[in-house]
């Protein structure tokens, strides 16, 4: 939220909403402040609102309110209304028509409900407006508006902010409200900015000079965390779904919402009912972590492998794709002069295999096992490939388990090999697209790649990362894997 608000506009939202019957909810209540504060001279705080909240808490409501201060207090001459889907827009047309019918000192200031197709809207006898707009490339050219709203921002692209995001540049006091639920991928490149940049604001600790951005939502608990880890949520829990659902007690049952959990399973009710979305990279907000030139720069042709190796495997969440990777001291690297001759070798890190699915995973590791001796293969048993341990074991592999800290020393050495250029690699396509998406996510006072929420696979870059990590990890003969004798 910028920090120059003073006052707000949002309690005569509040005030006219109920005049008009529209009783808000506390939270609804609390949007509209924050999104409306003023600065000293009456401008908005925050030209643009992103609003964040899983299905049926009631953003509808929020939408209804602004609209009507903007037509009957504020004094906006133009009101631009867009949603995904038209028949959304419709039924938010019906509802405010309705708002209006049912207090007659609103509807006596309404010159026509406009219903023929391509011109709905409302018009007022001062020549304000409101306009239903359907999404699209060219939707909205040619107007000049006040107040800009997005409903179902989770699907906004590019094409539909270009034609009405811009219809507010002309007026000196003008705002853009973005309503919508979790991500749901690359139909959310808008939402995903919004998000980013209020991120950015509270990690830096440093306000977004325009923008007030509000979410409801859980931090789920990720693959590695332990027993009674208190950073993340369950998204089984009743707590879980307070902390995203501000409307239960209003119009959201406890039993009945949690109840959608075994209708839908656990990814689909974190996403709808927790707020759990997937946000794509921004083509800005790529190659986050590690810089493409630091990464391209360490491409040799001539590397390869040299005895001992390690390999490591991992799966992306969704269990669509696998990735088997490889590391061992690169042999065919000269090092660059005569002064560095007594320098650490450098590592060579290799994508073996990338493929969709699981089920060939278990063939091709006793096959690539059986051709080059690795000293251990890698697999990160909290991790979504923790389900292959035993078919590996039992075929003779010995696999190595790393414990949630060492995941994230894992993570810690592979970025430090990079800018220390003690890593050479192939420039494999499947390797440099996970880089290029890659983000972190905290693990304890460290950081591990973060699989959820990236938009991208990193299952590549998971699997050579750990398989790093097993190339210098020391062994547990403890629990050597099965003979290959009892496979069977």
């Amino acid at each position: 939220m910028p920090g120059t608000a003073l006052s707000s506009a949002g309690q005569e939202a509040v005030d006219l909403a109920e005049r008009a019957g529209l009783r808000l909810d506390p939270w609804q209540q609390f949007v509209l402040d924050q999104g409306m504060s003023e600065k000293a001279d009456g401008s908005w705080a925050a030209p643009e609102v992103g609003v964040n909240i899983p299905r049926q808490n009631g953003k509808g409501a929020i939408i209804e309110a602004r609209v009507l201060w903007g037509l009957f207090i504020g004094g906006e001459r133009q009101i631009l209304l867009s949603a995904h889907e038209f028949k959304t827009t419709q039924n938010t047309m019906k509802r405010i028509e309705r708002l209006i019918r049912g207090c007659p000192d609103l509807h006596k200031r309404v010159k026509a409900y406009h219903k023929t197709v391509g011109r709905e809207g409302i018009e007022l006898h001062d020549g304000r407006e409101l306009k239903y707009i359907a999404r699209s490339r060219g939707s909205g050219r040619g107007f000049t508006s006040d107040c800009v709203i997005f409903d179902e921002c989770m699907i906004l692209g590019d094409d539909a902010m270009s034609a009405l995001a811009p219809t507010s540049d002309a007026v000196e006091n003008s705002q853009l409200w973005y309503l919508g639920s979790a991500g749901i991928g690359h139909l959310s490149q808008q939402l995903g900015r919004l998000r980013r940049r209020a991120l950015v604001a509270l990690e830096s600790g440093v306000p977004d000079p325009v923008l007030a951005y509000m979410e409801w939502s859980i931090a789920p608990h990720a693959d590695e965390c332990g027993q009674g880890c208190t950073e993340h949520d369950d998204v089984a829990s009743v707590e879980s779904l307070l902390k995203a659902n501000p409307a239960v007690g209003y119009r959201l049952q406890v039993e009945k919402s949690m109840h959608r959990r075994l209708t839908m399973g656990d990814f689909l009710y974190a996403r709808e009912r927790l707020g759990v979305g997937d946000y794509p990279s921004d083509v800005a907000d790529t190659w986050q972590v590690i810089g493409e030139d630091a990464w391209r720069a360490l491409a040799a042709a001539e590397s390869k492998p040299s005895d001992p190796i390690a390999f490591a495997i991992d799966t992306t969440p969704e269990r669509s794709h696998s990735s088997i990777g490889v590391a061992g001291v690169s042999g065919g690297v000269p090092l660059p002069d005569d002064a560095q001759l007594e320098a650490e070798p450098v590592t060579h890190v290799e994508v073996v295999v990338h493929q969709p699915g699981t089920g060939w995973v278990v063939e091709r590791a006793v096959e690539l096992n059986e051709r080059h001796k690795p000293r251990c293969w890698v697999v990160d048993e909290g991790g979504p490939a923790g389900s292959l341990i035993p078919d590996l074991r039992k075929a003779g592999l010995l696999v190595v388990t790393p414990k949630v800290r060492q995941v994230a020393q894992a993570c810690g050495q592979f970025y430090d090999a990079v800018t220390e250029q003690a890593i050479a690699h192939f420039d494999d396509a499947p390797l440099a697209a996970a880089l290029a998406g890659a983000q972190t996510r905290p693990l304890g006072d460290a950081w591990a790649w973060a699989r959820r929420g990236v938009g991208v696979d990193i299952s590549p870059l998971m699997a050579v990362t750990l398989a790093k990590w097993g190339l210098e990890t020391e062994l547990d003969e403890d629990e050597p894997a099965e003979p290959l004798d009892n496979i069977w």
